[in-house]
Formats: C-alpha cells, structure tokens, sequence
C-alpha cells in the first residue's frame, strides 16, 4: 500500500491549509485513516482520525475545534483541514492507513500499519 500526503506549505500565524492523502493497494473504504506529525526533535504524534465510514472522528486536544479530519470514500483521499494554524502546529504531517473490518477508530501510532512520505508545515509567527 503506498500512501502520498499533499499540501503542506509555508504560511504565517491564523492561515488555513489542507492537507489530502490517498493510499493505493486496497479499497479505500476498507482502511482507517489518520494523521500524525512530527516536529523537529520530538517523536510523532497523533493529530487525527477518521473511521472507515467517515461516522466517527477524534482529535488530539490541541487542535480540537482547528483541525477536521474528513474523507470522500468517492474519491479515496482522506483530507486534514486546519484552519487558525499556530507556530507550535510546525511539524512534518503523515498519513496513515490501516485495513480493517473495525467500524470504530485508531488513535495511537502503533494501530496503524501504513504510512506516507510526510508532507512540511511550516508555521510562522
């Protein structure tokens, strides 16, 4: 399964972008999806989550009521909108995928099973 993320960019402080990934291999419907970031010197963390019907989603607290995490079953690409962007938001952003029967959601980094290149946010004040 490869997974590509897009949209990362270079944008000021209260800027909006939004990053998509879509995996390839299987039916898109049959995977979980998520988002991650890494920020220079810190381990990976959990941004997001989206269960396979797009019914269920979670968030880490700090980018709750920023960040939505959606998907288009339609167009197999699962989508991170983030809006009011913030320094501390700086990371490079990943995707991930895990294939699964399960119709609730993952939300640690080691539920899932496939990961994207990384796609760079860069906030800046």
């Amino acid at each position: 399964v490869q997974l590509q993320a897009f949209g990362g960019g270079l944008v000021q402080a209260r800027a909006s972008l939004r990053l998509s990934c879509a995996p390839y291999g299987r039916p898109f419907s049959s995977y979980n999806m998520g988002w991650f970031r890494q920020a220079p010197g810190k381990e990976r963390e959990f941004v997001a989550a989206i269960s396979r019907s797009g019914g269920s989603t979670d968030y880490t607290d700090s980018v709750k009521g920023r960040f939505t995490i959606s998907r288009d079953n339609g167009k197999n690409t699962v989508y991170l909108e983030m809006t009011n962007l913030k320094p501390e938001d700086t990371a490079v952003y990943y995707c991930a995928a895990r294939p699964t029967t399960y119709s609730g959601i993952y939300a640690t980094r080691a539920d899932y099973y496939y990961w994207g290149q990384g796609t760079e946010v860069t906030v800046s004040s």
